[in-house]
């Protein structure tokens, strides 16, 4: 039997299809025993209760309630898997195969795939043998057989979820029953899912009708009735369903080309991905751009013969360095050095006589697509750590000196990242509507950017130099063009947006800040040269044109400091009304992935009730 679902009904864009699905087996990671429930791996409140919460053999375990002390009873073995074997790398999934060990033992337990014979099909690979350690220590700790520990293991391993909170940290293992584990995978899925670590909000009713099913079978009743323990789930679409048509979420990251979300999917649950994106011929626009090069300069009698090994090889030395100059950030603490290093990489390449040893006369280079996979995570890196470095010379320094000049053209590099981050993977998302909440993140982190730089300190300061500063009239910058805010608040406290205009609302989107952007991107990239080669961050229709070609050819300078570059109130207004269309547009992306009542909305929300952009009776009840 087939193992799927599909749609009962034509549902719309941005509709919830499942009620809250509890979970069969849950575990949290170990990293958060301390600091979430054990139970529904909600934040502990502070002070911790000691009448119903749990310390033995100094590994705790807490509960944010009385009501969770009863809805996850921690087993004698439970415990020990615990206490004795926290260092496994599946130490989440062994206590949530536990719960399984007393359905059946053969190829699907509780309706569900346990993927054995494929997992455990190689004796020497390593992934097999951390299963079998795994299914050994619960074999173990349960005093039952090694068959059926491993059954339930792999189970865990092929069905579980990642829980995640609202800022995206992996909190722990869950696996679902088949209403949501019988979901396939698909690199162009059309549905998404969100989690409720908490009660769900009164916009989603137990009571809310399943809108899929298995195409050969009829779940029961008792498939739709939702419990209140471990933390909930919810699919919701991402595109239209037709009625009959299969329900697809993705189990990899999207922005990522096809070798890669190949080599993941086969990794971890030994598949190979046929669905529409992967078995298209010749590649999807999408995948050909995420992992374009350029070999610039390049005589065709230099090149070898066989120009995939000289690819691929060159793609691992562009990742090692990338990822070094990653490393330098995150685990060194320095963030400069990984902006040297990325910028250089953006702007030089990679000498192709560093190849494999080669000697080549012209010394030509090796690029990569600005929209290749590597350039958008080294823009993603390049936004965050220079705002870490204009935070920290803000800490610094309180007099206005070029410290804090230096502070402000460091937020304002920072902030053309996120805008170019947004703009390219907007492009993609042109091509690839499945890319809709990777998209929702960006705009939204774009926004947020663009309105920490017009509020920035540094530029108040500037009045003592008589420079022409001063914070905006905020509500006077409302565009008047689009019905972006008046869409937003729709869906925030009068009901869900109408997303059959969708088309039409993204295209008022682009329309106005493709003209505040060309009013404010020479302000944002004074000073760096990879980033000025960008003429349009928003429109890159420019792309494979002469434009694309001189972009080919920046010269490896990094950033300087603004010298001569004042800071005007109208481009301080512009940059502020550029914020707020990021974060209108993010925050209505968000609410079609996640609903109107998900991080991400709140997130906005919060942003602009700051800035005094929503009305006085926004915050009334529905």
């Amino acid at each position: 039997m087939e193992m799927e679902m599909r749609a009962r009904e034509d549902i719309e864009i941005g509709e919830d299809i499942t009620p809250p699905i509890p979970p069969l087996s849950y575990a949290l990671h170990h990293s958060f025993l301390h600091s979430h429930c054990y139970s529904c791996f909600s934040p502990l409140p502070l002070p911790l209760n000691s009448n119903y919460n749990n310390t033995k053999n100094h590994h705790h375990y807490y509960y944010c309630s009385p009501a969770c002390t009863t809805t996850r009873v921690v087993s004698t073995e439970e415990l020990h898997i615990l206490q004795s074997h926290h260092y496994h790398p599946f130490s989440s999934d062994l206590r949530a195969a536990l719960r399984f060990l007393q359905s059946h033992p053969y190829d699907r337990v509780a309706g569900l795939l346990t993927n054995c014979h494929k997992l455990l099909l190689q004796e020497d690979d390593e992934f097999a043998a951390t299963i079998r350690e795994g299914a050994k220590a619960i074999a173990t700790a349960t005093a039952t057989d090694t068959a059926s520990a491993s059954a339930a293991l792999c189970l865990v391993l092929t069905n579980g979820v990642e829980v995640q909170d609202y800022d995206g940290r992996n909190l722990g293992i869950a696996v679902y029953p088949q209403n949501f584990s019988w979901i396939n995978h698909s690199c162009s899925p059309n549905a998404s899912y969100r989690f409720f670590l908490s009660p769900p909000p009164p916009c989603c009713p137990n009571s809310t009708k399943l809108r899929i099913l298995p195409q050969h079978t009829v779940l029961t009743k008792d498939d739709e009735v939702c419990q209140d323990n471990g933390p909930k789930i919810v699919v919701r679409s991402i595109k239209r369903i037709k009625q009959g048509e299969q329900v697809t979420v993705t189990y990899t990251n999207l922005l990522q080309p096809k070798q890669m979300r190949q080599s993941e999917l086969w990794s971890r649950y030994r598949f190979i991905c046929c669905c529409e994106r992967c078995s298209a011929s010749p590649p999807t626009n999408v995948d050909h751009t995420l992992q374009e090069i350029s070999s610039a300069n390049l005589d065709a009698s230099s090149v070898s013969s066989d120009q995939n090994v000289c690819r691929d090889y060159a793609i691992r030395r562009l990742t090692d360095y990338i990822d070094d100059a990653i490393t330098q950030y995150l685990s060194f603490g320095n963030p400069e050095l990984c902006c040297e290093k990325l910028e250089i990489l953006l702007t030089q390449g990679l000498l192709y006589g560093q190849l494999e040893g080669r000697e080549v006369k012209s010394q030509p280079t090796i690029k990569l697509h600005p929209l290749h996979y590597l350039c958008l995570n080294a823009y993603t890196t390049l936004a965050s750590a220079y705002k870490v470095r204009a935070s920290d010379l803000l800490g610094l320094y309180s007099e206005l000196d070029e410290h804090l000049l230096e502070a402000l053209d460091l937020s304002r590099t920072s902030a053309a990242y996120s805008l170019l981050l947004a703009g390219a993977t907007h492009h993609l998302f042109q091509f690839e509507s499945s890319l809709i909440a990777t998209v929702a993140n960006f705009w939204i982190s774009a926004g947020d950017s663009l309105l920490t730089l017009s509020r920035s300190p540094v530029g108040s300061e500037f009045a003592k130099w008589d420079l022409p500063i001063a914070n905006p009239p905020l509500l006077k910058c409302i565009c008047s063009k689009c019905s972006l805010m008046d869409n937003f608040k729709a869906i925030l406290f009068h009901r869900e947006a109408q997303n059959a205009d969708f088309e039409d609302i993204s295209s008022e989107f682009l329309d106005c800040v493709t003209i505040i952007t060309q009013k404010v991107w020479s302000f944002l990239t004074h000073g760096c040269c990879y980033l000025r080669a960008f003429k349009d961050p928003i429109d890159f229709s420019w792309l494979g044109t002469s434009k694309y070609s001189s972009l080919r050819d920046v010269q490896p300078h990094l950033c300087s400091t603004a010298e001569g570059h004042g800071y005007t109130l109208q481009e301080r207004m512009h940059i502020f009304q550029l914020g707020v269309h990021c974060l209108l547009y993010g925050g209505y992306l968000a609410n079609i992935c996640y609903g109107r009542h998900s991080h991400l909305t709140s997130q906005v929300q919060n942003i602009l009730d700051c800035e005094e952009c929503l009305i006085s009776d926004s915050h009334e009840s529905d």
